[in-house]
């Protein structure tokens, strides 16, 4: 149903998306990514590395390293996919938010809701 493939919406070392590899009905399931969460006060750590970058909020007090593809999808403000948390499982649900064309990249808003428009932090001075 996925898979990794290079990205013209990434620029960075891996340039990786997550695309269609058939026609995703809107509403369907196209990932459960496991979680490693830890405590917020422990990003000062991960913030040093690679992997600041990838980490999502997870919860008032914790955040969660995604495995799986759930850290290669790549960011729209106008995104065919969004993602539900399960801390009942320790996931990120991914599915698709409107019909998703084989081939086709799929994308989430980085700010969590999809009608979000706020500046992504990376971009922020």
């Amino acid at each position: 149903m996925i898979e990794i493939k290079t990205s013209s919406l990434s620029d960075g070392e891996f340039n990786r998306g997550v695309f269609a590899t058939c026609d995703i009905k809107k509403g369907e399931i196209l990932h459960v990514a496991p979680v490693i969460s830890y405590p917020n006060e422990q990003h000062q750590h991960i913030e040093q590395t690679l992997l600041a970058d990838y980490a999502f909020e997870y919860g008032i007090n914790h955040t969660a390293i995604l495995l799986g593809y759930g850290m290669l999808f790549n960011h729209s403000y106008e995104p065919n996919a969004t993602y539900e948390i399960s801390f009942e499982n320790h996931t990120f649900i991914f599915f698709a938010h409107t019909n998703i064309k084989a081939g086709e990249e799929i994308l989430i808003n980085y700010n969590g809701d999809v009608d979000n428009n706020d500046p992504l932090w990376f971009n922020e001075d």
